[in-house]
């Protein structure tokens, strides 16, 4: 197909990018280094903002190198979405500019995020090629890979984006979903290649929009999919339907999309849907064998704010960060974060399997920002680029009685209970049950449940035990029971967690089941 010679040309044009990456040692070298000097550039370019006005950007930009990041980090504080909001809004309200970036940004992610209420983020121009940027990364590992670009680019590229609901106010500025905000901007010869296109991806409404794309995705030769797993398994599962409904004998999506290369997930952990995908994929949930998955997998870090890293090693959870982006990078210890000057560190200071809290500063004008995202990481300069993994989300814990449980704890006991059990399960949420008359507090899991009802018991042994294995606090609430009683479980059945989602008006795109809570707010939505 005359599509494979898109891919023929990318691959030209990204040589010289995959080389650059794979130099993993300089690579190493540099990472703080680069970093500095997209922290110059932006405090640079907005040195005459309001912002940059106030905290003397300029004389910053000024400094050496060695002086530079403390410098900032004296001038400007750690700084949450509230601290932000009145000024944004009188760009993105008002169309004032020169704010918090220079001139007047268009165009404003809507995001209602995991905690807290609705957000409005700044997409400068500026931001969409730090964004196209980090895409076209994803295309140079694919090739580090070992992966053909023109085999990918002789099918179809499916993108399952989010609403693409677009409002515009008075002053010509655009504010809706990320993807919305993308999708007018394809243009030839991607277009081609572009799946399910404008018309279907523009449907707000998330149900028919699965119903449209797996009817349209059927018929076609779909070869790199891009999505959240929660959704595309959804997806998945519905286009096997519909081949099997239009004639075709098949029982798998590889008998309908042979010659699918890659899929590129991320906004939520994958383990917990690793079964469910390698089984509609391939028939067989074994997650041991590279057989049963589809034949590449890469996971991507990305935030309405920007995009923060991406998997560069096949196999490897590791997610390395982009260093040359337009965005400069901090990371605050957890148990920091509400300290009214906490520390922070560049990605060449950071340590091995500490907890820390992700701050950014963008190019389209938010400064030492708190996104909300916990990681750690695997490795740090000079033993290699930095590479990380988000271990959830800093106001996302259960904490009732001491027991400092986070979301990874949470989803690594889910995934190893249902491991021993060879339970089929699908979305789950935690929280704490208060102590009442004669019993002690505990966690309750909510789950939807599709293995055999006898193996519940056994399932929530193994969870309390893998729990325990990691996490001390947890264990000594658990001893004896002194602190909490056994953890409970609460079956719902496949299908819950999208009725509740939909019924927030939270079903489908980049919204994200949360997996755990210091409240019982979602719980007893859930099963009330």
């Amino acid at each position: 197909m005359w599509t494979s010679l898109i891919g023929t040309g990318l691959r030209l044009a990204l040589r010289k990018r995959a080389k650059w990456l794979s130099d993993e040692p300089a690579r190493a070298r540099d990472a703080g280094a680069i970093q500095r000097r997209e922290l110059r550039k932006l405090l640079a370019h907005a040195a005459n903002t309001e912002i940059g006005r106030e905290h003397g950007f300029a004389r910053l930009a000024g400094l050496p190198e060695h002086e530079i990041v403390s410098a900032y980090r004296a001038a400007l504080p750690v700084a949450d979405y509230e601290r932000y909001r009145s000024a944004l809004a009188r760009t993105r309200e008002h169309a004032n500019p020169n704010v918090c970036w220079p001139g007047v940004v268009k165009d404003w992610a809507q995001t209602s995020g995991t905690t807290g209420g609705e957000k409005y983020i700044p997409v400068s121009r500026e931001m969409m090629a730090s964004n196209r940027k980090a895409a076209l990364d994803i295309f140079a590992h694919a090739m580090r890979f070992g992966m053909r670009l023109e085999d990918i680019f002789a099918g179809r590229l499916l993108f399952l984006g989010g609403s693409t609901d677009v409002t515009v106010n008075d002053h010509g500025i655009r504010t809706g979903d990320l993807s919305g905000l993308v999708t007018p901007l394809i243009r030839w010869p991607l277009s081609k290649v572009y799946t399910p296109g404008p018309d279907v991806a523009l449907l707000s409404h998330w149900p028919t929009k699965i119903e449209r794309i797996a009817s349209l995705t059927a018929q076609q030769d779909v070869r790199f999919i891009s999505g959240m797993a929660s959704w595309s398994l959804l997806l998945f599962e519905r286009v096997v339907e519909e081949a099997r409904k239009r004639g075709r004998d098949v029982t798998t999506l590889r008998e309908v999309w042979p010659d699918l290369q890659l899929f590129v997930h991320g906004g939520v952990r994958y383990p917990p849907f690793d079964p469910r995908v390698r089984r509609v994929w391939s028939g067989s949930d074994d997650t041991t064998t590279p057989a049963t998955d589809i034949p590449y997998r890469l996971e991507v870090y990305p935030a309405s704010e920007g995009f923060v890293a991406l998997q560069d090693r096949a196999g490897d959870p590791g997610l390395r960060m982009h260093v040359d982006t337009g965005i400069y990078f901090e990371f605050v210890p957890v148990d920091e974060i509400h300290n009214e000057a906490p520390r922070a560190f560049m990605c060449d200071e950071v340590e091995p399997g500490v907890r820390y809290v992700v701050v950014m500063t963008t190019c389209a004008g938010l400064w030492r920002y708190i996104i909300g995202d916990v990681v750690e990481f695997d490795t740090v300069p000079p033993d290699g680029p930095p590479r990380m993994r988000i271990v959830g989300r800093h106001r996302h814990f259960v904490n009732a009685f001491g027991e400092n449980l986070i979301v990874e704890e949470i989803e690594h006991a889910v995934v190893a209970a249902r491991d021993a059990v060879h339970a089929t399960i699908g979305e789950f949420t935690a929280a704490p049950v208060y102590p009442s008359d004669g019993e002690r507090g505990a966690l309750e899991l909510v789950i939807e449940w599709g293995g055999n009802d006898t193996a519940v018991q056994q399932f929530l042994r193994a969870f309390d035990t893998a729990l325990q294995a990691k996490n001390v606090d947890y264990t000594t609430k658990r001893t004896e029971s002194l602190g909490m009683g056994p953890p409970r479980v609460t079956i719902v059945p496949m299908g819950r967690f999208d009725a509740w989602m939909a019924s927030r008006g939270k079903l489908g795109g980049q919204h994200k089941v949360p997996r755990c809570a210091n409240h019982r707010e979602f719980v007893e939505a859930l099963t009330g």
